[in-house]
């Protein structure tokens, strides 16, 4: 058996930890017994004596377990008052084992001597009822800590495969549009063609696991089926150019990262010009970052503090949203004008390998 099972299991580790602590009792009050001429009968003693504390602590437990959910004076009296009475009891017995045994057999002439140094006994009680009690708060304590922890990773995973699967509606109904008119001009070919790349880039949007990042080469493949989806419906008004440096291929990406801001310059900027206009996708490797630009040649935006004026979607937003529940402070992600025209798109993050 491990530690961490051992830790677990708290019956078992409160008998071991019980046992040791008096264990530890005797032997301290052995070590002292050495500093002065005692007979060796005397180990007996204190051998009883750790055994006497041993057992009359053990109700202790259970007694405090019903007084568990009591308000804290209520608590704190009743390990007082419990203390002192075990506390007593345990001295009783430490004086008969030392009067009968190490004395021969000696009487007090008061039964009430019997109690004679009580008040060390209590003392040595009462430490065992609070540590009783700092451990269980301990454990309470961590128990809470790993449900606390539990439940942020639960709504961590939750928000990320939430802001994952925000697809947006406009991107869906468009294919659908377009090849709705394929199908009524009779272009099967082209209709069938747009259908295949449509299921294979649903295919992979549903597939990849929110929680895990992918490569940059995998999530530029996704990205490149759904370019091909929209070179349909735009024909040669869309130009894509894509700049990958080597060392950058195998770099991870949180999956589907790429493919909102695409939509949103193609929606903004592509779209709106009756000659089309063309997108720039660039990734390079620096320091200990991995730089992406997405940068298209539209006709701009207002940008208000590094946010699009007419963003009112999920787009980048929802882009900054997954790169903060990733990586917390360590990205960035910055909107500008593009030169001569149009808006670029920068995002900063760790490098890290596949």
């Amino acid at each position: 058996m491990n530690w961490k099972e051992l830790l677990e299991n708290r019956n078992r580790l409160f008998w071991i930890v019980h046992s040791v602590g008096w264990f530890g009792f005797a032997l301290v009050h052995y070590l002292g017994s050495l500093l002065h001429e005692l007979r060796d009968i005397f180990v007996v003693i204190i051998f009883l004596n750790a055994y006497a504390g041993w057992l009359f602590s053990v109700p202790l437990r259970y007694l405090y377990r019903r007084v568990w959910n009591l308000s804290p004076v209520k608590i704190a009296l009743v390990v007082v008052f419990a203390s002192y009475f075990t506390g007593v009891l345990w001295q009783v017995v430490k004086n008969i084992n030392y009067w009968e045994i190490y004395k021969h057999g000696y009487k007090p002439d008061f039964l009430l001597m019997y109690t004679k140094s009580s008040v060390w006994s209590f003392y040595i009680i009462l430490s065992w009822s609070v540590l009783y009690f700092g451990t269980k708060y301990y454990q309470m304590l961590q128990v809470e800590k790993q449900n606390v922890l539990k439940a942020n990773a639960v709504a961590h995973q939750a928000q990320l495969k939430m802001l994952r699967y925000q697809l947006n509606p406009h991107f869906l109904f468009n294919t659908l549009n377009a090849i709705s008119t394929l199908i009524l001009l009779k272009d099967n070919v082209t209709a069938n063609g747009m259908v295949t790349k449509l299921s294979e880039f649903l295919r992979y949007s549903l597939d990849k696991d929110p929680m895990k990042k992918v490569t940059l080469s995998s999530e530029i493949q996704a990205l490149e089926l759904y370019l091909a989806i929209e070179k349909v419906r735009f024909e040669e008004r869309l130009q894509v150019n894509i700049s990958i440096s080597e060392n950058c291929e195998k770099a991870l990406v949180p999956s589907m990262i790429l493919q909102p801001i695409a939509e949103n310059a193609i929606k903004h900027a592509i779209a709106t010009q009756e000659e089309g206009g063309s997108l720039t996708i660039s990734v390079n490797h620096f320091a200990n970052d991995l730089m992406i630009e997405v940068a298209d040649n539209g006709p701009g935006a207002e940008i208000i503090n590094g946010n699009l004026y007419r963003e009112n979607g999920v787009g980048l937003v929802n882009t900054r949203e997954r790169l903060h529940a990733l990586y917390l402070n360590n990205y960035s992600l910055v909107v500008a004008n593009n030169t001569p025209s149009g808006v670029k798109v920068s995002i900063r993050m760790p490098f890290e390998l596949s």
